[in-house]
């Protein structure tokens, strides 16, 4: 038995906030996923913010999805159930394979935070073009929840038996 231990592959990270009010100085979600990915060595290629709009949504995901360098993208707002809450409907459209359990399994873990109240989120995730799309409620708290409880691991190369690393990058588009 080997006791090597797999050298770690850090992944490309685009981060999208989506919001009808919020700018850089006052994004505290897109801020601290930001943090976040970079603290677990993880590169930053591009931020930005996008109103609650599905055709901007779907304009700079695309562009993302269509450039090799970009691994991962992460969204943080509109999964909710008010008036132009539209991510889900923006996206969900474009990607290849749906991830059905992340959302489940942030609802669970959000039920421990925040009780019956995580039944109104609508998180979603899925690949598209060998990228992987995490699409996250706008609460930096939600925030927090989906990156240390899922995604931390899963973009882990390291992390067994299955990980999302080894389907995204380069190399698999």
């Amino acid at each position: 038995m080997s006791t090597e231990i797999s050298q770690r592959r850090c992944v490309s990270v685009a981060i999208l906030t989506i919001s009808d009010t919020r700018c850089f100085d006052t994004d505290t979600s897109g801020s601290w996923l930001q943090q976040a990915i970079e603290a677990d060595g993880h590169s930053l290629f591009d931020r930005k913010i996008v109103i609650d709009d599905i055709y901007q949504m779907r304009a700079t995901v695309s562009t993302w999805i269509a450039d090799p360098s970009v691994e991962v993208i992460i969204t943080t707002g509109g999964t909710g159930f008010t008036g132009r809450d539209s991510t889900p409907e923006a996206l969900a459209p474009i990607f290849d394979k749906h991830i059905e359990g992340f959302g489940e399994l942030f609802r669970q873990l959000s039920y421990a935070e925040i009780g019956t109240s995580t039944i109104q989120s609508r998180c979603l995730a899925g690949l598209a073009n060998n990228t992987a799309l995490f699409c996250l409620p706008g609460s930096t708290g939600a925030c927090k929840t989906g990156w240390n409880g899922i995604l931390r691991e899963q973009l882990d190369s390291r992390f067994e038996p299955c990980n999302f690393v080894q389907h995204v990058g380069p190399l698999s588009k």
